[in-house]
């Protein structure tokens, strides 16, 4: 399992403006996709797909930009994740086509490894990436010194 350049563009964008969250100042896509090295329109679909999913909202004006519609600890990867790639959960039992054994397994696996993955990524927010980060940022600076 890999992430899509699409969740990972996007889990920069969102993690810069969770870095702007306490200012309440909304930014602009030119900023983020400068900040995040992110082409500019593919920026700005992104940011329409997050917002028409209830984790951005956009504000108008000279002033205007893209602030994120709630709190950083109350926006979970698992969210965001469903947003970009729709991974909600599919119906499993399909009773028009007989499953044999050797595919009831597989399936049984693949279950488990989608239940344990949509678990890690709901128990991290966009608070605990920014979180890791800026240690990380410690991190390389104690290094350099």
């Amino acid at each position: 399992m890999e992430l899509s350049c699409k969740t990972e563009y996007a889990l920069l964008a969102l993690l810069e403006l969770a870095s702007h969250y306490q200012n309440s100042e909304p930014l602009q896509i030119r900023q983020i996709a400068a900040c995040q090295n992110i082409p500019d329109r593919y920026l700005e679909q992104l940011l329409a797909t997050l917002r028409r999913g209830g984790l951005v909202r956009s504000q108008r004006g000279a002033k205007g930009g893209y602030l994120l519609a709630r709190e950083p600890w109350k926006i979970t990867l698992l969210e965001i994740v469903n947003c970009l790639e729709g991974l909600e959960p599919k119906p499993t039992e399909n009773h028009a086509n007989p499953k044999t054994v050797e595919s009831s397994v597989v399936t049984e696996i693949w279950q488990e490894v989608h239940q344990k993955a949509n678990s890690v990524l709901q128990g991290y927010t966009l608070q605990d990436l920014a979180q890791k980060r800026d240690s990380r940022r410690q991190l390389d600076i104690m290094y350099y010194i």
